[in-house]
Order: C-alpha cells, then structure tokens, then sequence
C-alpha cells in the first residue's frame, strides 16, 4: 500500500507537546499541515515551539535557515474546524478522555470527506470504543506516537475492531514514509508498548517494596548489567507518578484486575504525597538545586589469596564472563558439574529463580552465592550478587574478588527470586509472549515496538531466544513458586516453546 502523497493536507488537532511534535513530523516530510486547538494562541505557541526546537539545530550548523524557514510556512495555525476539511489525514491529539475525543470525530465526520483518514494519538484509549458512535468507524485507526514526537522512532498503528484494513495500511505506510518504525497492533489495553512494559517497572517497585535494595543501586543494576537506558526509578520520574501510576492502574483495571498488572503501593504513596518525580521537584530522587543523587550499594573485597577459577561443566550464558576473567590473567580450569564457577571460598552460579537460600538447601552447597543477568557479560559494568542464607561471610567476599577482577563493581542485594535483571527480563519476555498468544501484534512488531519505542537493548523475545528456550520458563516457574501468584505464571507460548524446544524465532 501505498503513503499518502506528501501534497496531502494533513491535520493535528491538540497543539500542546505531541501535537506540536506531530505537526513537526509531518511538515518534515513535506505536507501541508494545519495545526488546531480550542485554547486561544496554543496553535500559534505550538508552531512557535517547533520553531524554537529546530532553531537550536540552525545554530549548531545542523541545518539549514532555509529549511526551517520552508518547514515552518508548511504548518498553519488555524482556529476553525471547518478550515479542515481539504485534510487527507488528521490526527487528534487532545486530552485523554474518551466522551471529548468521541465528540470531535462526531464533528470532524460532519466536516471531513469521505476519504480523509482519521487518526487517534490515544496511548490508552480503546480505538474500537472511540469509533463506536461513528457513522463510518472503518476510518478510524490509532496512530500512537511516543513523545519527543519528532526523535522516537516508533509509531503504533492501532486497528479497531471496524478499522479498515486499507486504512490501517496506507496509514502504517506513511509514518515509515514519515521516517518512522510502525508496528501494527490491535486495540487493546496499553497496545504493545504500555502493556508489555509494565513488569520493567513493576517488578523493581516490588523488590523496592521488599527492601532488596534502594532505588540507585536497583536503577544502576538495570543500566549497567541489563544495558537498559535508564533505570526505572529515574524513568518513572521523568515519565511523572501520575502518568505511569495512571497507566499501570488502567491497564490492570482494563485486565478484570489481573495480579501482572496490579499498581504499586510504593508509588501510589508518592502520587498520593504530590512527589510526582522532576516536574515537582521530587521522586524517588530529589530535584531541588544542588541536590545530589545518591550512589548505588557497591560491596568491595577484603584481600583474597584464591588465583584459580575452576569451571564445573557449561557455565551458559557465564561464557562472556568466564572469557572476561581469563582475559583478565586469571588461571582457569575446567572440570565436569552442574554449570558452576567456583573461586575461593565461593561458589556461583547464573541465578534460576530460586532464592539462593532455597536452592543452597536442595543442592547441599552452602557456600552458593547467585549471580544475576547481564545483557553482555563481556561489557557489563556492574552486576549484582545475593547470597544464601547459610553461606560464609569469606564465600561472600571471594564472589566479590573474583567479579572485581573482572572490573565489575558489585552490588550484594538480599536474597530474592530471581534477583534483579533477570527476573526483569523474564517478565518481560513473559508478557510479551502472551500479547503474540492473543494476537495483539506480531513477534517481531513487539520486539520492534520495545526497542524503537522505549530503547531497550534488545526485544524482549529475541533476548529470550539468546539465552536459549529453557531459562526463562524455568526462571518465572521458580518465581511463581516462592510467590504463589499468578503474576509469574509462565504464557502458555513460552511454555509451549520450552517443551517444543524451539524459540519464537526458530
């Protein structure tokens, strides 16, 4: 199918952050574009914006005073719906409220043609309810971008349930068209992006919650061992509490109030205290001048005679680790086991999901201490480390020596399923296993739509793949077990895939 031309009309209604950067977008790419919204002088503060943002790129030489002088006589501020119904396409960007978006696409039907394509930037509301009152829904699509609009890549194309295939295709082509990734999905709660992201920030609140480590060192784990961008502490106050607490509560209320949704009671608090993160001053961080944001636990070693690191059968996804150590100058021997590194006093070995207390007692190994996830072994900064409860404070410090040898700094957490990264990306890849089972988007589409539309290192079911069909099913079977909750229940396809011995790729 093919995008519009780019001598369509195109029309943003909502000239705050994202209407704006919508309307930047599309005059990008050479439309015509009319900028409207009801509040007195938002349109023309809205073009002024655009223009404030590129000329920054002018003065950098990044460029050209022309461009921007072309780009901008493309976006028009009018006041008027009826001055929209030349638009081939247009993109309601308003208040999230499902009555006031329903009445505009009243209004913008009496107004438009026939053919002009309607678009929602809604990232939480049902499109199939938004055009249940239409006369013609099968022009309705949702065209979910992700704010800065102009800088992410992602764009979710959303089909309701009378959403026209042609419709849902010519507008997935013109967003790449746009210099956009789209992804398809179906209207459902959260989409791809809201729903599958939840766990990133769930399960970190909880180990907040259950006083497994504080805030820094957590948001550091996920930045320096996971590769995430940013830590989820530091992105929910960024994101602001109430948004990303609003979100969680309507996802899980949109689920019958499924437990893999359920809200934080940690930062419901905060929402409820008005510590909404930067915009007031104060988070899980303080954002007050001169404030300084605290640093992350990290264990340093006391002195340590052990010079040999002994291999006990495949170490796994330790590989780039064990390599790492070598490198290092670290002697090395290998010798037949369970998939375990010994060093010193201390055993180790890539966390299962069990707590390292329970699986130090089925094992007999007492001086067993876990190691969490990295993304990349060989690259990782930082990685975190728990102990069992039976284990010798010498087992402990010789962990810490080894790692260090590697110049990872560590992070010695208490003693929970699955630990940091790891439990993480196995709900992750767990939710998005199940958002392929209901056919919510494609495996590939769900893995785009988390790398382009929240830049995470990696899909979370390619990442899956990479550290081979068993591990996480195993993972989350050993999390659901020490819970009891449903919240860990492995998706039936990551189940399927365990015993099929396959991957979603393979």
């Amino acid at each position: 199918m093919q995008p519009l031309a780019t001598n369509t009309p195109i029309a943003v209604i909502g000239a705050g952050a994202m209407g704006s950067g919508i309307a930047q977008v599309a005059a990008q790419a050479g439309h015509q574009v009319f900028l409207l919204d009801q509040r007195e002088g938002a349109a023309h503060a809205g073009r002024q914006s655009v223009a404030k943002q590129l000329q920054r790129r002018v003065d950098k030489g990044k460029m050209e005073q022309s461009a921007l002088d072309a780009l901008l006589d493309r976006i028009q501020p009018i006041s008027e719906l009826s001055e929209l119904a030349d638009a081939g396409l247009v993109i309601e960007a308003i208040v999230e409220d499902l009555n006031i978006k329903r009445s505009l696409l009243a209004d913008l039907e009496s107004v438009c043609t026939e053919k002009a394509i309607l678009a929602t930037n809604t990232s939480s509301i049902s499109v199939t309810a938004l055009g249940a009152n239409m006369a013609h829904p099968e022009r309705l699509v949702g065209m979910h971008f992700f704010n800065p609009a102009p800088l992410m890549a992602l764009v979710e194309v959303i089909k309701g349930l009378a959403t026209s295939d042609e419709v849902a295709q010519i507008v997935y082509a013109t967003a790449a068209a746009w210099g956009k990734k789209p992804v398809t999905a179906t209207s459902t709660p959260g989409f791809i992006v809201n729903r599958v992201a939840r766990p990133f920030y769930a399960e970190s609140l909880r180990l907040l919650q259950e006083q497994t480590a504080d805030s820094a060192t957590l948001d550091a784990l996920l930045r320096e061992a996971g590769s995430f961008r940013m830590g989820p502490f530091e992105l929910t106050d960024l994101i602001g509490h109430d948004v990303n607490y609003a979100v969680t509560a309507s996802v899980f209320n949109s689920y019958y109030q499924d437990t893999r949704f359920l809200p934080s009671l940690v930062q419901k608090e905060l929402v409820e205290a008005g510590r909404l993160g930067r915009k007031s001053g104060q988070g899980f961080y303080s954002y007050a001048e001169g404030a300084q944001k605290p640093e992350p636990a990290t264990a340093e070693a006391a002195s340590c005679n052990a010079d040999t690191l002994v291999i006990e059968g495949n170490p796994g996804p330790l590989a780039a680790l064990v390599k790492r150590l070598s490198d290092s100058g670290l002697k090395v021997i290998e010798r037949d086991g369970p998939g375990r590194l010994c060093f010193g006093d201390a055993v180790l070995a890539l966390t299962d999901g069990r707590m390292a207390t329970e699986r130090a007692s089925a094992e007999a190994c007492n001086n067993l201490i876990l190691l969490d996830l990295a993304f990349d072994y060989a690259k990782a900064s930082r990685l975190a480390i728990t102990a069992a409860e039976q284990a010798p404070a010498q087992a402990v410090n010789d962990a810490c020596a080894l790692l260090q040898k590697a110049g990872m700094a560590v992070s010695h957490i208490a003693d929970r399923p699955g630990l940091v990264v790891m439990r993480t990306v196995a709900t992750l890849a767990n939710e998005a296993a199940d958002a392929a089972l209901h056919g919510v988007a494609s495996i590939s589409d769900i893995d785009l739509a988390m790398k382009a539309g929240l830049n995470y290192p990696e899909g979370p079911l390619r990442w899956s793949d990479n550290l081979g069909f068993r591990l996480l099913h195993t993972v989350l079977t050993h999390i659901q077990q020490s819970y009891g909750e449903d919240r860990y229940r492995p998706a039936l396809l990551l189940r399927k895939n365990r015993f099929a011995e396959q991957g979603f790729y393979s």
